[in-house]
């Protein structure tokens, strides 16, 4: 009985005595900071998983990078959200975004996402030259011109948004401005061709062809395999009469496979080769360009044939190009102006005066229906009628160097030597007059 007691109390003793260690233990951890061990486990689970979803996260924007970058912007767009929707505080997500949003032309979104990525990162360039971008979009000049002009001075040293302020200004009417904010800066970035192309533009929009040539060769220097700015420089050799050059380039760019079946540098390549006494080559590249379908219902390509015709006394191409261009495009000159040149070569003077004065009809200020005229009747012995006929020319577009030419030629000679009603039209005048670059 004693036994069994002391036993019983024996036991309660333990009991107690592990229960207070327990309960003192117990009581500091919980003094110490006031946790108890579920927490820590809860406390690190919740951290894990938000490292996860960081790196889910992560992984998602590379993706939607990729997709961006391949032009697959449906799937990214998707994809991009996943990845803020796993991780909404993240920049450079919202920056994405937005950038996929602008190629998808959902220009609000794209607005607020640009405005979310400056809410979590205020210094975010990029951010700033996107929202120039969607409110150049939405045509609001001068607010795009003051979201570049911040982009410019939060990265001064990006030509980027330079050009891009500029050209604001430029579409703004502000050309002098954007000339000089260019200029300003042109020393900062001395290997840009980007800045001496905006440059350029400028000077294509005053008529300063000449100049702005210069400005892109400058640029074709420092860039050499832009193929935009090797068109500019082309377009403007064209526009300033250098066509050895330009003829030269636009070679060039028809040698490369994305420009190969572009048919205006065609086009533009056998005018050149017209004005510089190439008209053989320039005929069989407007033969073929008219041969294809898009070519045969194109005016132009047959003004510019009939423009080779001409020059070579070629009567079936004159012809074609007569009756092709007059069906194509009733109220140009032109087609009415090859009718009469090849009635002329046939001996048929009387039908080829009275279709070519439905040409001058039609002629606006081009004087070359004149000068076709004039030299029939010159080549007809009526020399005054041809002199009146230039002296009418000259009353519609006083200066044209063509019309002065001849009429001083009948004037200090009485005559000009004898040819075909063809034989003395220049080829400058006939580029001239079909309103090229």
């Amino acid at each position: 009985m004693r036994l069994n007691r002391c036993a019983g109390g024996y036991g309660r003793s333990i009991v107690l005595v592990c229960g207070g260690a327990a309960a003192l233990f117990a009581g500091v951890l919980v003094g110490c900071n006031g946790k108890r061990h579920g927490q820590y486990t809860s406390e690190g689970l919740v951290i894990a998983q938000q490292r996860l979803a960081e790196l889910k996260s992560g992984t998602e924007w590379q993706m939607a990078q990729q997709q961006y970058l391949g032009g697959d912007f449906d799937k990214a767009l998707k994809t991009i959200d996943r990845s803020i929707a796993l991780n909404p505080n993240v920049a450079k997500s919202h920056l994405l975004r937005g950038r996929i949003l602008v190629e998808k032309s959902r220009l609000q979104e794209a607005k607020d996402a640009f405005d979310r990525t400056l809410e979590l990162q205020p210094e975010n360039v990029e951010a700033v030259y996107f929202l120039g971008i969607v409110h150049e979009r939405f045509s609001m000049d001068q607010k795009a011109f003051e979201y570049y002009s911040k982009a410019m001075e939060k990265d001064p040293t990006n030509p980027q948004y330079l050009t891009a302020s500029a050209e604001m200004l430029v579409s703004m009417g502000r050309m002098d401005d954007a000339e000089r904010l260019l200029l300003e800066h042109r020393e900062s970035f001395g290997y840009s061709p980007a800045v001496r192309q905006t440059l350029g533009h400028i000077a294509v929009l005053r008529g300063q062809h000449r100049r702005a040539a210069e400005y892109f060769n400058d640029a074709l220097l420092l860039a050499p395999e832009d193929h935009g700015i090797l068109e500019d420089l082309a377009r403007s050799q064209v526009a300033c009469g250098e066509f050895g050059l330009a003829e030269f380039n636009l070679g060039r760019l028809l040698n490369v496979t994305e420009h190969r079946d572009r048919k205006d540098l065609q086009m533009l390549r056998a005018k050149c080769l017209l004005a510089v006494q190439r008209p053989v080559e320039a005929r069989s590249m407007l033969q073929k360009i008219v041969n294809t379908t898009e070519g045969a219902s194109d005016p132009q390509a047959w003004i510019e044939l009939g423009n080779v015709a001409m020059v070579l006394k070629d009567r079936g191409n004159l012809r074609l190009a007569g009756a092709r261009t007059t069906a194509l495009a009733p109220n140009r000159f032109e087609g009415y102006m090859f009718r009469a040149s090849f009635l002329g070569l046939e001996g048929k003077t009387g039908e080829a005066l009275a279709t070519i004065d439905q040409s001058i009809q039609r002629s606006g200020n081009s004087t070359l229906p004149f000068v076709v005229k004039a030299t029939m009747l010159r080549d007809a012995g009526r020399l005054e009628e041809a002199r009146t006929t230039l002296a009418q020319a000259l009353q519609r577009n006083p200066g044209d160097r063509v019309s002065e030419s001849m009429l001083a030629s009948l004037n200090n000679v009485g005559s000009m030597p004898g040819g075909t009603a063809l034989t003395n039209v220049p080829t400058d005048g006939v580029g001239s007059a079909v309103g090229g670059e």
